[in-house]
């Protein structure tokens, strides 16, 4: 038996429409009727819940029959290419918000002079930098980052804020008056405070997207 054929028996069994279904799984009728009529396979995650709404094994839904192996192949294949495109978009994003951050920085200390230098920071520090921590906090939350690694960005979005008024503002004070300082440790939370507010914009518009499938 087909994937598809066994989620519909799995479901006619217990008693449940399609809408019923999509209801409990977070998902469309159409992505239902998708799945059972094979246009469209479900993921890994939507067959666990499956197995727990319709009270049946992950075994008899994933090994039984003919269609088992195809379909296993199929989340093998899927899965893989999943983590490799997240792993790239994690990449570039990373690499887009690291390139921002050190031009900014080159462009205070390179191409403004005096009351423009402290205009300049202001504005990245209060302006720029904000937008682009929640704009990439928030790109990142959409690649489905585990718990660990979201909590790591959100620390980290912290620390590179801390960083850049130390490495400009800061630094052109202590350059000025010739002392030496330690990095306002007060950044650090309002950095991560950004992050976590791009992470949290990131986790509404996901289950808002799983709510429409």
């Amino acid at each position: 038996m087909e994937i598809g054929a066994k989620i519909k028996e799995a479901r006619t069994r217990t008693g449940l429409t399609q809408e019923q279904a999509a209801e409990a799984l977070g998902v469309s009728r159409k992505t239902i009727s998708n799945w059972e009529n094979e246009k469209t396979y479900p993921d890994i995650v939507s067959v666990v819940k499956m197995s727990d709404l319709y009270a049946v094994s992950l075994d008899r839904l994933l090994k039984d029959g003919e269609g088992g192996s195809e379909y296993l192949d199929y989340l093998g294949d899927s899965t893989d290419t999943v983590r490799s495109r997240r792993r790239l978009s994690v990449l570039v994003l990373l690499t887009a918000y690291l390139c921002v951050w050190g031009l900014a920085v080159i462009v205070f200390w390179f191409f403004t002079t005096g009351s423009d230098a402290m205009g300049f920071s202001l504005i990245y520090l209060w302006l720029l930098l904000p937008a682009i921590t929640v704009l990439v906090s928030l790109q990142l939350g959409r690649q489905g980052l585990d718990r660990f690694q979201t909590l790591s960005a959100v620390l980290g979005g912290g620390v590179m804020y801390m960083l850049a008024e130390y490495c400009t503002f800061k630094a052109a004070n202590m350059a000025a008056f010739g002392v030496l300082r330690l990095p306002e440790w007060g950044m650090l939370p309002a950095g991560a405070l950004l992050s976590g507010l791009g992470f949290g914009i990131a986790a509404l518009l996901n289950r808002w997207h799983r709510t429409k499938e």
